[in-house]
């Protein structure tokens, strides 16, 4: 352990999407405290992603975070202060293909990190949800705020639930300190290849087609990661204990009209688009308000989607060697 560092923080998922992105901002601006990345580095997982691996304050542990006893070796040797829980299967087509997949991660997984939480004591333990926990909207419903109930609809929107509710009971039972934070799709550097946005890029830049569900007419909020990220740190450090915070990007598309602008901006035809089965139970639309956390920190998404676009395909042509 580094005892140099009196703020010792274990992030889980490090590795992967947002996980990383957040410690590329973080372990920067904050030097003084110390980053423990927990990642088992699995499909949605890239060594890759974390540009800050050689800082003096960031570490790098491999491990599940259903295997109690790797988990417990490593709170022993970092004594850590804080905890953000990235870690997470959220890919919803292979929740619903295998939902024990998710359930072990999302539910289990969550269960054993906020057991360690409690028994060391953590200062604060922040949980990363998602707006699907909300269900489906139709076109007409205005964006929910943290008050909405929950409705989810597939196998990984209610492991998140699920994981929502044990955070919420140790609060109450054991005292625990935690936050929620409810995020819109994400897109922008570092997403794997399994997701929209960057496995239609991945396609068209290959010379293949994109699978577009159904008509393509789903509705989905779109935010760039850097904007979560910032938003997501602000919630962190000054955020209500035993409260939530919705994180929406604002920009609502359809999935045809995302397809429409990767096409144009990658000079593609729409004779690239496979239309494809729907996907079962496949909410309609998402959309979240930003009004608490606008009033309680200010904040705000900055990056407009035409922008976040260019710099997200900008990312992957560097990494798959087009530029």
């Amino acid at each position: 352990m580094k005892p140099l560092f009196k703020k010792r923080t274990i992030v889980t998922g490090g590795a992967g999407f947002i996980g990383s992105n957040y410690l590329n901002y973080a372990v920067k601006k904050y030097p003084r405290e110390l980053f423990i990345n927990v990642d088992l580095l699995t499909y949605a997982a890239d060594v890759r992603n974390v540009t800050v691996g050689k800082s003096k304050n960031y570490v790098f542990e491999k491990a599940d975070i259903c295997d109690s006893a790797a988990m417990s070796a490593i709170f022993e040797k970092y004594t850590p202060t804080h905890v953000i829980h990235f870690a997470a299967e959220s890919h919803v087509d292979q929740s619903i293909a295998d939902p024990s997949v998710c359930i072990r991660t999302n539910v289990d997984g969550t269960n054993k990190l906020l057991q360690l939480a409690r028994d060391h004591k953590v200062e604060r333990f922040h949980l990363i949800s998602t707006d699907e926990v909300y269900g489906s909207l139709t076109k007409d419903d205005p964006p929910r705020t943290e008050d909405s109930p929950f409705n989810p609809r597939n196998p990984y929107s209610a492991s998140k639930v699920s994981a929502e509710l044990l955070l919420r009971a140790y609060t109450q039972t054991y005292g625990l300190p935690g936050v929620i934070t409810r995020s819109s799709n994400n897109y922008g550097p570092n997403q794997d290849a399994t997701k929209l946005i960057p496995k239609f890029i991945t396609n068209l830049l290959e010379g293949k087609k994109v699978p577009l569900y159904a008509t393509g007419e789903n509705i989905r909020d779109w935010l760039y990661v850097g904007d979560d990220v910032h938003a997501i740190d602000l919630v962190f450090r000054k955020g209500r204990n035993g409260e939530t915070y919705n994180i929406g990007g604002g920009e609502e598309y359809t999935n045809l009209e995302v397809t429409r602008a990767l096409l144009k901006s990658l000079r593609k035809t729409e004779k690239e688009v496979e239309y494809v089965a729907d996907r079962p139970g496949h909410d309609f639309r998402y959309a979240l308000s930003n009004k608490k956390i606008e009033k309680e920190f200010g904040w705000k998404p900055k990056v407009r989607f035409a922008d976040g676009i260019k710099k997200t395909i900008l990312f992957y042509k560097k990494r798959l060697g087009h530029v």
